[in-house]
């Protein structure tokens, strides 16, 4: 499995280094094809061999080769990240091709939405229709008899944040609502125990930012998306696993 393993590592780096062109360039409405990345200092295009993903910027000191500007290190723990959810995600479902292709396109729209919403709290709707789109297109043409289970999934979560984004407005946005509906589209049940492992750790950093800074983290805005990635990520690998592990240890 080590090679299966390595390779999706080196192909999740790649998607990363693509995620955080898209992460950078939607929300300011810039196109995705071209032109190349630039240095957002100097404007100097980077050249090819100064964007391989983690090793370009070890190589350069964290600098941009042009004006020497520190390249932030956001970019390639972005690109380990994003490799390491590959590889995971490909040792967990490689007997699954169809599950494994929708768990891919997931990571990659999970990173994108982290991204944008840590940096400019916005959770972009061309990422989120695009993953959508990918989504629903793999499941009709690998399993439709899921679709029915997908769009009650994608209902019952958007839903469930949608009451919560009207009952606490200025803690959830409609990002989050969408988000959360998109996980139900590609994990199906496995959206539960998403978005209950996203408020879990939601709640663990809010009582720890209350606990650093008193009553002033009230008023402190924090990005949820991030928190249902990480839900997501769970309910990608483990959500089953958990769902049946309740069913028979409570229900059964």
């Amino acid at each position: 499995m080590f090679p299966i393993a390595a390779f999706a590592f080196l192909g999740g780096m790649i998607t990363g280094s693509f995620v955080s062109v898209v992460a950078h360039r939607v929300p300011r409405g810039r196109s995705i094809v071209g032109p190349r990345s630039e240095c957002p200092h100097c404007g100097n295009q980077i050249a090819a061999y100064d964007n391989v993903p983690v090793l370009s910027w070890l190589l350069l000191g964290g600098k941009c080769r042009s004006c020497k500007t520190p390249i932030p290190a956001r970019y390639p723990l972005v690109e380990l990240a994003v490799g390491a959810a590959f590889a995971a995600t490909t040792l967990a479902l490689y007997d699954e091709p169809a599950q494994l292709a929708l768990g891919l396109v997931l990571v990659a729209v999970l990173a994108a939405v982290t991204l944008t919403d840590l940096e400019q709290r916005i959770i972009p709707n061309a990422i989120l229709l695009a993953g959508g789109a990918a989504g629903l297109a793999i499941a009709a043409a690998t399993d439709p008899t899921s679709l029915p289970e997908r769009g009650i999934a994608a209902a019952g979560a958007g839903g469930f944040l949608l009451l919560a984004a009207l009952l606490y407005p200025s803690g959830m946005g409609m990002g989050d609502v969408k988000l959360a509906a998109l996980l139900g589209l590609f994990l199906g049940r496995a959206a539960a125990p998403a978005l209950l492992v996203a408020l879990l750790v939601g709640s663990v950093v809010g009582i720890g930012l209350m606990l650093r800074n008193g009553a002033a983290a009230r008023k402190q805005a924090i990005a949820f998306g991030p928190f249902l990635a990480i839900g997501g990520v769970v309910g990608l690998l483990a959500g089953d696993q958990m769902i049946d592990w309740y069913l028979d240890s409570f229900v059964r």
